[in-house]
């Protein structure tokens, strides 16, 4: 098995089906037998669509005329050759040669992706100080969504387009029921791993190198999960109380419901509802893998006759579904999926989502809307609406030392403080 063959089917399907890459990935994967080549389709895929800007640029550059619309493997491999030639420690001969061979279902493309690479080789330079002129090539992010980071982030879109081209570090959420994260720190040094503790978060560890969560010590038995910093403030900004009804609104795949749990374990009931039936089934695993319990609900958080029960909750999270421009680290196919007409329907679920979960809400209770956007539209603007329709609604101001303070609510840019992009609004009931 050729394992660049494996990765341009992977790129093949986000480029021409609008399939995410974890999803594509999650598919290639289990037919390759080695850990190392695993590894090395993962890194490749990547790092193609987190430069794919710019590849994609330089390629049309190399090419003297364009690739035909059903020649998308062989763009995906062309893609991958110039990754490599130019990202990783590959030596170039072998980048070269097995780039090519990966061709075999398409004869004449090999000379093609010869040409391609050996003129890189002999141009580089140049064509990387013409390209860089374009900003899309030199931010390695679509044009309409550089717009908006300069729109809504005069100050901080350049921080944060330079952030979403990292690759994201690996925090981890301990388990405070079953470990102090000192313990859990002296367990990952003892099994050699360096870690040290994260800001904001009592339960917070980042990883130097990030490694697959089954080496993680007592992973398995419920003492660690993988979450960013920035989503575990979810659970101390609810300020959950024993013998409190809690709801999580679009739930799935359920860190945040867990996170609550292990912060306030004497709870009357915690809900988790979603509408997808199948990821549910994620937040179901994850509650068996720490030792927990909540009442999963399969529903549309605009259609409440078919779960509700019609009591009322002290604690609702909102964590409302968005355009996910706050994980484009974790997720760099976002850059290319996720279109500029995405994000009015988007603004207008949220809107009907925070006034539905609002009726369910009891007098004197809190809400929080979270999102994991860095859109003003989807955070504080949305908030401002709300606010002003809202007669019994008013804001419980976070004081906090991350992120930035917005006209309602409080925002974390993407890399800020080494978080992911993050908003949290905290509302109380009158």
């Amino acid at each position: 098995m050729n394992i660049r063959t494996v990765a341009a089917s992977v790129l093949q399907r986000v480029l021409k089906d609008r399939q995410s890459l974890t999803v594509a990935l999650d598919a290639a994967l289990p037919a390759v037998a080695a850990v190392q080549d695993r590894a090395f389709i993962q890194a490749l895929c990547y790092g193609v669509v987190r430069h794919y800007f710019e590849l994609d640029a330089l390629l049309s550059a190399l090419l003297d005329k364009p690739l035909k619309a059903k020649d998308t493997e062989v763009k995906a491999l062309a893609l991958m050759g110039l990754y490599q030639l130019k990202y990783m420690r590959v030596k170039e001969h072998a980048a070269v040669s097995e780039t090519v061979a990966a061709a075999k279902r398409q004869p004449w493309a090999k000379a093609l992706l010869n040409a391609v690479f050996r003129r890189y080789a002999r141009e580089q330079e140049t064509l990387e100080a013409l390209l860089s002129k374009d900003w899309q090539t030199r931010h390695n992010h679509p044009d309409w969504l550089i717009t908006r980071f300069k729109q809504d982030w005069p100050k901080q879109a350049e921080a944060l387009l330079v952030a979403n081209n990292q690759p994201p570090p690996l925090a981890l959420r301990v388990n405070l029921a079953r470990c102090s994260r000192e313990d859990y720190l002296a367990l990952l040094a003892a099994a050699g791993i360096t870690a040290i503790s994260g800001s904001f978060s009592s339960a917070a560890v980042i990883v130097e190198h990030p490694l697959p969560v089954n080496e993680l010590p007592q992973f398995v038995e419920g003492w660690v999960s993988v979450q960013d910093t920035a989503a575990q403030l979810t659970a101390q900004l609810l300020d959950v109380q024993p013998g409190q009804r809690v709801l999580d609104l679009c739930a799935a795949p359920g860190g945040k419901t867990c996170a609550i749990l292990e912060m306030q374990p004497a709870l009357k009931a915690m809900w988790a509802v979603d509408v997808d039936a199948n990821r549910l089934q994620r937040v179901q695993a994850n509650l068996e893998r720490l030792g927990l319990q909540a009442e999963l609900r399969t529903g549309d958080a605009l259609a409440v006759a078919s779960w509700w029960d019609g009591q009322l909750f002290e604690r609702i999270l909102v964590d409302a579904p968005c355009s996910a421009l706050g994980v484009i680290r974790r997720h760099p196919d976002i850059k290319l999926l996720r279109l500029s007409s995405d994000i009015e329907p988007l603004v207008e679920l949220q809107r009907r989502i925070l006034q539905q979960a609002w009726q369910f809400l009891a007098p004197g209770g809190v809400l929080v809307y979270a999102t994991c956007s860095v859109l003003k539209q989807e955070n504080e603007q949305q908030m401002q609406r709300f606010l002003s329709q809202q007669p019994d609604a008013t804001e419980w101001i976070i004081e906090a030392a991350w992120g930035l303070p917005a006209s309602v609510g409080r925002q974390i840019l993407t890399g800020m403080q080494a978080m992911d992009g993050f908003y949290y609004a905290r509302l109380f009931k009158l």
